[in-house]
């Protein structure tokens, strides 16, 4: 039962997501073998006040 966790920063609509979760899926699904209602796709999306590079914030 593969389970795969995406971390984006938030802002992607909710097509956009979708397409995501399909694509993820069907990844697995071909490099796995694994069944399409065993993957999981899990979508975490951080707030750019929450996120930062070198030291900054991205929404300084």
């Amino acid at each position: 039962m593969p389970i795969v966790t995406v971390q984006m920063l938030e802002g992607r609509t909710d097509k956009q997501k979708k397409a995501l979760i399909e694509e993820v899926t069907n990844a697995v699904t071909e490099t796995t073998g694994a069944s399409k209602s065993a993957v999981t796709v899990v979508i975490e999306e951080m707030s750019k006040s929450n996120y930062g590079v070198a030291g900054q914030r991205l929404i300084d």
